[in-house]
């Protein structure tokens, strides 16, 4: 809803990867406020949005899925963006809802953002099929390991000149700095993986419906934590490649995780490995009985595992692979949401410039609230049953 940064785009060398005529501004911008995009810009734009949804959709042989990729810390992101996600719901019901949200770190340069992303997520819980939550500090992290391993000379690492980790003068960005490019570049890659069975040719394809079916055993705990090995796959960064047993273990730690949370010591609902490159299913079978023994998984899904196989890896690699959990460790961030939320409601400070637009009250507060609490809850009551032992269920007898 802020034209410049669509102008910025439409300026810039990815300027021929959009269709001009899909595109929709404002002027104004949300003021970093929901009630604005949610409100406002959504009844403003509906009908405006529709029309080029559907246009897009006829052009599509077989339409899997919706990608809605918004932060949450904003107010066009977050308003607009969950608006959105209900439009699409009522005018495409059978059609998967797939949600890349860009979660807002503690230093947030914006003071309503947990105000903001509570009111997202109560959206989120009740209109998205799937979401892969993605926070701004590991983002962030991420691209100050990549910086501290070029610098340090780290396994023969160099950067590409004008590649998108460094600045337009060709020095890496300073650590201070926020790369957005490099950060925004890590994400693309994500769904770049998440997309490829569709792309391209494979002895094991995982159409993308298959990862709601597989993942989400119940309708509000969609939340999957995604790791990426490698993390640069445009080849910025010269590096030399990972051994392929060396990626399975790097996307079960921390530093290859796109959200901060501990997936190892919580509790697995389901995991899907999708591997591109050239790697056999008896790889991924070795990998799998290799990591099984020290991750936990519930007791009624110790085989939760799901995995693609696209024999196209991405440019300047010979595998990758994306990893998606769904796991109980989701819960810190959304508790850590929620405290930053109460400290701002108990005083009930900035509540009035979100009050006096028109068809927001303050019971929108409380209910998204108790909708984050009960979801909360929902993790906790998985959690306490970690260390039940694995049900070992009767086999049918057959009579002959």
């Amino acid at each position: 809803m802020e034209e410049g940064v669509v102008n910025e785009i439409l300026q810039g060398p990815l300027r021929d990867v959009f269709d001009s005529k899909q595109l929709i501004t404002d002027i104004s911008g949300s003021g970093n406020n929901w009630a604005v995009g949610h409100k406002v810009f959504g009844h403003l734009y509906q009908e405006q949005i529709l029309e080029k949804l559907r246009k897009s959709a006829e052009h599509c042989d077989c339409l899997q899925c919706f990608f809605v990729i918004h932060s949450m810390g904003g107010g066009t992101g977050s308003g607009l963006g969950t608006f959105l996600l209900k439009v699409l719901e009522d005018e495409f019901p059978e059609v998967y809802r797939f949600v890349t949200s860009i979660y807002p770190s503690g230093e947030d340069d914006v003071i309503t953002s947990p105000y903001n992303s509570i009111l997202a997520m109560k959206e989120l819980n009740e209109h998205a099929d799937c979401v892969l939550p993605v926070d701004n500090q590991s983002l962030f992290d991420i691209i100050s390991k990549i910086d501290l391993m070029v610098n340090s000379g780290k396994l023969g690492t160099t950067v590409k000149p004008k590649s998108l980790v460094t600045s337009s003068a060709g020095a890496f960005k300073k650590r201070q700095e926020k790369p957005f490019d490099a950060m925004n570049n890590i994400v693309a890659n994500l769904l770049l993986n998440l997309t490829s069975s569709a792309r391209f040719e494979g002895s094991l394809n995982m159409d993308l419906n298959e990862i709601s079916m597989n993942l989400v055993p119940f309708p509000q705990l969609h939340y999957l934590v995604s790791s990426l090995t490698p993390l640069y796959t445009l080849a910025d960064v010269n590096i030399p490649p990972r051994r392929l047993d060396q990626m399975f273990s790097d996307a079960f730690s921390k530093d290859h995780q796109l959200i901060q949370a501990d997936p190892k010591h919580s509790l697995y609902l389901a995991c899907a490995l999708m591997v591109r490159g050239n790697v056999q299913i008896s790889d991924l079978r070795r990998n799998i009985e290799r990591l099984k023994p020290s991750l936990q998984f519930v007791s009624w899904n110790q085989e939760g595992w799901k995995t693609s196989l696209c024999s196209v890896p991405p440019v300047g690699h010979c595998h990758s692979l994306l990893a998606l959990a769904n796991n109980t460790c989701v819960k810190p961030t959304f508790m850590d949401l929620r405290e930053r939320f109460t400290r701002l409601y108990k005083k009930k400070a900035h509540l009035h410039h979100y009050l006096q637009i028109e068809g927001m009250e303050e019971s929108c507060f409380s209910e998204a609230l108790s909708s984050l609490s009960a979801l909360i809850q929902e993790y906790s009551q998985l959690d306490a049953t970690k260390s039940m032992p694995v049900e070992d269920l009767p086999r049918l007898s057959v009579a002959v």
